[in-house]
């Protein structure tokens, strides 16, 4: 296929990944020895020539299994067995035929997610990633602070789950399993009728030997059967099945068992948790609060109080002890254990500035207590009621917290329930006539079954149509408001509505290949992320606890010693207390206003709710990274077709500049094109077909086009019969010296000046013809970069096609800038050309023939992903493949990396006024301060401030909206 604009020229083998799968034999030899499946990321890998030499040296190593190359994503996935050769072997076999790898990941490498329990600031998360690091077969280990949820990539070899599980819990913290492995493709089977233990183990034996089924784990408490599988041999029904078919004794009945979603579960328990404790703490707190401050000061209703049973120890005094120290100990263990384990691990945290200021107040309170009752003179004042307010106030303020923290992740949780739990399967016979109807489980769909979704209903899996026509609101994924018709044939995406008309279905993705599945795993991800911002915070977290507790001490040395010394008037001290005292009071009170929380929690729950939102607007953003990176974009560099364009051409001509026939000249784009999932070539094929009569179109013997060799950025060659075709720009045909007649230069010319791509095309070095193929442009396109000239940022356009084309099009719709007639891997050097001027620069591509330009631009956007959303390329996805979209990216990046600043200088600015307030530095000249109870309240507050002031951006509204 030629084109100006291929856009951009890489052709039938670019569009699909090269597998080559050898000999049984040697797959035979692979299950004897045990196979391990390794990815090369390969730099220079540029069509479907570079993909046949990388399979071709790699099949001359013996042991190696299968090779899958994707040109499109730069990579090679190898399969091997690792006794007959090393990952280092095909490395160097690689680069030795001119290639190169930049990193390679052995994919035996699995994932577990865990529930961490206990955090509360960025020492916690970092404590715990250094934990896990030093486990023996964990490769990487992330921490989300806000998630509370760790993900560990291991290797399964050398170490598991309970070992990771243990590291986290040496570390001081709480782990639960959310999930491990490959649990997205694992369904848990409840047996009933196991009779002992037996029982479980033949039927995981016997499980273990089905087709398709990779590992069986077992729960016998639950009497529960795990079972990993590959969704393209069996399912989960096919497994109940043969559990409940197979004679394995007495007969055993087999069902799904949906574990109860352990993310919700652990929040809810969490909130129920901080509830309760605060409440049991209100229960001791509030009447020590008012036999402390509120009753003496109402006589004689407090008098009572007074009351000395021996020497100068009041009944009040013994009273508010006893109320004090259940809260100090029992409710307050939490502080104790966080405390304990963070000074093993040599950190320090907020448990640590609670234990202290807490334990302050209660053991110079007993002090008190047992001088009064040693004494007829002593008048000290007990702060039992600081130990317990300040217990009751933070408590309040966790509970807060965690309430609030769970409505960041809302957005996700909405995408998560838009599949529906059931769904209608169909039994067809072989004549394609339906036997029965049966609702089941969506967890029990598998591959190629076919289902019915009725009027209003949503889709559970993605499909195709293969019966009815309908309308389908596709606005919950895609972002798009307007309903689409579908017919047979159609691509149908789970989570989705059927508005009208009864459609049949065949499920072609199930499980976590759905559209929606890859968008919540996107998200997931992106929520762990780590933005490059929060380091500020998390530099600050290792030093803030010991400064603190610095300022603490001199606080306590800055009130007491001028008071022993009398450097300030005696009037200063609040009656029934002395120097000492003061000093004590503002010290806790230093102690206990400071708040590391808020730090920690002022990136990662602004990603969080960001991420969400940006997914239900249709706007896939891959973590903190991204969304930092985004918004400072200051040059958008536009690819063409299928971004600028609607990337449905079709052609509008076509001309003979031989004396070939138009039947011989369409049999000819037809053999050739026909090879092509490219839009244009498809255009082409259309129209050829259309030319001819339906007689016309069956295939010769000489319509397969051979030798075929691709040349990026112009056209491609190859023989037919025994005639050398070349199809493709001027570019190519230059390059063989085939004569452009001036015939055809006017035909290109009046073309390119209404902005049309022309492919020309060659028979035996002749030029044999040409058609000319138009591409509208979206109708949002001059909007879109007139708003974003709006914002200070540049326009650029990259494309494949010809200059006059190019420019045409950038005129009309007010792209500053063209690079035309540039290949797929010119546009990665195009990009780093203006990064080198100082620019920060978003590439906007179709995903495919740009993976090139969108690695190497600070930010990737990937538009029209359809149901394909795991573009690897893109930092950015942008599901409905409108530009306004990426003003939207944009914007919602610069909004949300202002509220990390924002959230930043709030927690930051709370901590350096409230500590200097605490201190007593308004005392002389006002004669405020902040008792430490007060403090305390101050500091849960804080964070909860934090976590609210990140919800707002669940607010967010788009800039930009086209009116279709």
């Amino acid at each position: 296929m030629g084109t100006n604009s291929m856009d951009d020229m890489i052709i039938p083998f670019l569009e699909q990944a090269n597998t080559v799968q050898l000999d049984s034999s040697t797959s035979i030899h692979k299950v004897d020895q045990g196979v391990t499946t390794i990815m090369f990321k390969i730099g220079g890998v540029e069509c479907a020539s570079c993909s046949t030499s990388i399979e071709t040296v790699l099949q001359k190593l013996n042991g190696v299994v299968s090779i899958t190359v994707s040109p499109l994503q730069g990579q090679a996935v190898v399969k091997y067995v690792s006794k007959l050769v090393s990952a280092k072997t095909i490395k160097d076999t690689i680069e030795a035929a001119g290639f190169k790898v930049t990193e390679f990941l052995e994919q035996d490498i699995v994932a577990c997610r865990l529930k961490i329990k206990g955090m509360s600031c960025t020492s916690c998360s970092e404590s715990i990633e250094s934990s896990l690091s030093t486990v023996e077969g964990v490769k990487k280990a992330v921490v989300g602070l806000a998630l509370e949820e760790a993900k560990i990539n291991y290797d399964p070899n050398v170490t598991n789950t309970t070992q990771i599980i243990k590291a986290v819990v040496d570390a001081g913290f709480g782990a639960d399993l959310i999930e491990s492995e490959n649990d997205a493709n694992k369904v848990h089977v409840k047996i009933e009728g196991i009779v002992s233990p037996q029982d479980m183990a033949t039927i995981k034996q016997s499980v273990e030997f089905l087709n398709g089924v990779n590992h069986v784990e077992m729960d016998t408490n639950e009497a529960v059967v795990i079972v990993s599988y590959d969704p393209d041999l069996t399912g989960p029904r096919s497994i109940i099945s043969f559990i409940q078919d197979s004679n394995m004794g007495s007969g055993y009945q087999a069902s799904l068992y949906i574990p109860e979603k352990q993310r919700d579960a652990d929040r809810n328990q969490e909130i129920k948790t901080y509830r309760n404790q605060f409440f049991w703490s209100c229960l001791f707190s509030v009447p020590v609060f008012i036999f402390s401050m509120i009753l003496p000061m109402t006589p004689p209703y407090g008098n009572w109080l007074s009351y000395k049973i021996h020497n100068m120890l009041t009944f009040g005094m013994i009273l508010r002890w006893i109320l004090c120290t259940p809260v100090q100990f029992l409710i307050g263990r939490r502080f104790y254990v966080g405390s304990y384990h963070a000074l093993k691990r040599r950190s320090a945290n907020m448990d640590v500035l609670v234990a202290l200021g807490t334990n302050a107040a209660y053991f110079y309170s007993v002090y008190t207590l047992i001088k009064a009752l040693l004494s007829d003179k002593f008048e000290g004042q007990d702060f039992f009621e600081t130990s317990t307010m300040l217990v009751s106030f933070i408590l309040l303020g966790k509970y807060l917290e965690s309430k609030a923290k769970g409505k960041t992740s809302d957005a996700l949780a909405k995408l998560i329930e838009l599949a529906p739990d059931t769904a209608c399967l169909l039994a067809v016979n072989d004549e394609g006539h339906v036997i029965s109807e049966t609702e089941i489980s969506t967890s029990l769909i598998q591959r190629n079954d076919v289902l019915k979704i009725f009027p209003g209903s949503k889709f559970p899996v993605d499909g195709i149509v293969v019966d009815g026509q309908g309308y389908v609101n596709e606005s919950m994924i895609t972002g798009e408001a307007t309903p689409v018709a579908k017919k047979s044939g159609d691509k149908v995406i789970g989570g989705t509505v059927n508005e009208n008309g009864c459609l049949l279905i065949k499920a072609t993705h199930v499980g976590s290949e759905t559209a929606l599945s890859q968008i919540v795993q996107i998200v997931e991800a992106a929520q762990l992320a780590r933005a490059p911002v929060q380091k500020l915070a998390d530099r600050i977290s290792k030093f803030f606890v010991p400064a603190v507790v610095v300022a603490a001490v001199v606080t306590f040395l800055g009130w007491f010693i001028p008071g022993v010394a009398g450097i300030y008037p005696k009037t200063w001290i609040p009656k029934a207390m002395d120097e000492f005292e003061l000093a004590l009071q503002f010290a806790i009170s230093v102690l206990v206003v400071a708040c590391p929380c808020a730090l920690g929690l002022a990136t990662p729950t602004a990603v969080m709710v960001a991420t969400g939102k940006g997914a239900s607007q249709g706007v896939l953003i891959k973590g903190g990274n991204a969304l930092e990176k985004a918004h400072k974009v200051n040059t958008v560099v536009f690819d063409k077709t299928g971004t600028l364009t609607v990337g449905k051409p079709e052609v509008v001509s076509a001309v003979l500049f031989s004396r070939i026939s138009m039947e011989e000249f369409c049999n000819t784009a037809i053999a050739v094109e026909g090879n092509s999932e490219h839009p244009i070539a498809k255009a082409i094929v259309k129209h050829a077909k259309n030319l001819l009569p339906n007689d016309k179109t069956q295939p010769s013997n000489n319509s397969t086009a051979k030798d075929f060799q691709v040349h990026p950025g112009a056209g491609v060659e190859c023989k037919l019969g025994n005639k050398t075709i070349l199809i493709g720009n001027k570019k190519l045909m230059t390059s063989f010296n085939i004569h452009i007649t001036p015939e055809a230069q006017n035909y290109f010319s009046e073309n390119e000046k209404l902005a049309r791509t022309c492919v020309l095309f060659s028979v035996d070095n002749k030029l044999a013809g040409a058609v000319a193929v138009t591409d509208p442009v979206k109708p949002e396109a001059s909007r879109v970069i007139s708003y974003l000239h709006s914002m200070n940022i540049k326009t650029i356009m990259v494309t494949g096609d010809n200059w006059s084309t190019a420019r045409a099009i950038a005129s009309e719709i007010g792209i500053e800038k063209v690079l035309a007639e540039t290949d797929p891997l010119g546009k990665a050097d195009k990009i780093k050309e203006l990064q080198s001027k100082g620019l920060i620069v978003a590439m906007v591509g179709d995903g495919i023939n740009d993976s090139p330009a969108l690695v190497a631009a600070n930010v990737g956007m990937a538009i029209g992903a359809g149901t394909d959303v795991a573009i690897e390329a893109a930092d950015i996805v942008l599901i409905k493949s409108s530009l306004e979209d990426v003003i939207t990216a944009i914007d919602l990046s610069k909004k949300t990396i202002f509220r990390i600043y924002l959230n930043y200088v709030w927690a930051l600015g709370y901590n350096l006024l409230g500590v200097p307030v605490a201190a007593g530095i308004l005392f002389p000249f006002t004669g405020v301060r902040l008792p430490p109870w007060l403090a305390g309240a101050c500091m849960a507050a804080s964070s909860v401030s934090v976590v609210c002031s990140s919800l707002l951006l669940q607010t967010y509204k788009k800039p930009f909206t086209y009116s279709r």
